[in-house]
């Protein structure tokens, strides 16, 4: 991994940046997992500018942004589950998404979680296994006339052993 990526929260001036990064990251990185209409219905979970500045907006969102470019983007909601982690197409593998997920587990960890829990997509599984994450159990999403299917995935944040003992 290279260095970590600067940065900044979520604006909702940035919602319509983040609704293409959305659909470029879903077209063009899962297309080896989900097919043309799954990867459509996927999508249009996105369409509503409001809806999805909402929900970007109860989470706390995380943007990496380099010379003005946002190359991805992460939620953590209730503190304790990564909503969303979508990186663009032409950044993936060059680390933004292990520092987004860094992020994430940090400010959880702070925040008092012992665990953080994902569902992740086919295409994200191995991401998160690389990250420590353990499946937990298969998930079919119904989207309008669609099934999706993910894999909850989970890892655990404080070692027991430190919490019980308080170092």
């Amino acid at each position: 991994m290279r260095a970590p990526y600067p940065l900044r929260p979520f604006l909702v001036a940035d919602t319509p940046r983040l609704q293409d990064l959305f659909a470029q990251s879903i077209e063009e990185l899962t297309a080896e997992d989900y097919d043309e209409d799954q990867r459509l219905a996927w999508i249009s979970r996105a369409a509503d500018g409001e809806a999805f500045a909402q929900r970007l907006s109860r989470a706390l969102t995380l943007i990496v942004e380099v010379d003005g470019e946002i190359l991805g983007f992460a939620s953590l909601a209730d503190g304790k589950e990564i909503d969303m982690l979508y990186v663009h197409p032409y950044a993936a593998g060059t680390g933004v998404g292990a520092t987004l997920v860094d992020a994430l587990e940090r400010i959880a960890a702070a925040r008092g979680a012992a665990a953080l829990t994902v569902d992740a997509s086919d295409t994200a599984v191995d991401f998160f296994e690389r990250c420590g994450y353990a499946a937990l159990n298969r998930n079919s999403i119904r989207i309008d006339d669609v099934w999706v299917s993910n894999t909850t995935m989970s890892k655990q944040l404080v070692d027991a052993d430190k919490e019980k003992s308080g170092s």
